[in-house]
């Protein structure tokens, strides 16, 4: 079965540990996979080369029957979760074919993507750690804004692009070169050195980068 770099994981929490300096080092506790190659994606019949993974098993009679028709050929059962991960060979697939976290091993440094939490409507302030005005000096009720957001005449208008109040958090999120601190191959977990997006039981893409 051909290797694969990027599967599936749903994060469980954050703990800390010792390492071998007696370093107390925080990480996050990932549940990977298992992940099944539901399809395979051909660069012929497709115009790319991928593998559709999937991810926690979900009862049959909480299936529609295009799921389970679309999963059936896999033989694994229907899954909550359905990803395409680019590959350099699809021809070393085959629909069935099971990943789990033993594909990792301690000292990997790993790229993991998520959703952060949502906070809901912020100003400058809380979203981007603006200053704020002046307490004093005829400031009048407008201490948390952000100031002036455009110029006069010309251009006249807001740049796009522009901080200001809006939505914060719930956007994906990539944290790059995170190390892989420990694997438990028989419960399917990896522990990551550092936090990751997200709330527990979020569901997170792990990618090896080395």
């Amino acid at each position: 079965m051909a290797e694969i770099q990027e599967l599936l994981a749903k994060k469980v929490g954050m703990t800390q540990l010792y390492n071998e300096l007696g370093e107390l080092v925080p990480v996050t506790v990932l549940a990977v996979g298992p992940c099944t190659v539901v399809q395979v994606k051909t660069a012929k019949k497709d115009g790319y080369s991928a593998v559709q993974l999937g991810f926690d098993e979900k009862p049959m009679p909480r299936a529609n029957q295009p799921q389970i028709g679309h999963c059936k050929k896999a033989g694994k059962g229907v899954f909550y979760h359905l990803r395409e991960v680019l590959v350099d060979d699809e021809n070393s697939f085959q629909p069935g074919d099971v990943f789990t976290a033993d594909l990792f091993s301690p000292g990997n440094l790993v790229t993991v993507t998520a959703k952060s939490k949502g906070k809901g409507f912020a100003g400058v302030m809380k979203r981007y750690g603006f200053k704020g005005q002046p307490a004093t000096h005829g400031a009048h009720k407008n201490h948390r804004s952000g100031g002036s957001i455009g110029t006069s005449a010309y251009p006249g208008r807001v740049y796009p692009g522009k901080k200001m109040p809006g939505q914060m958090g719930n956007a994906k999120v990539s944290v790059k070169n995170l190390t892989v601190v420990q694997v438990q191959p028989d419960q399917g977990l990896i522990l990551v050195k550092g936090g990751v997006p997200g709330s527990k039981n979020g569901l997170v893409t792990i990618k090896k980068i080395k």
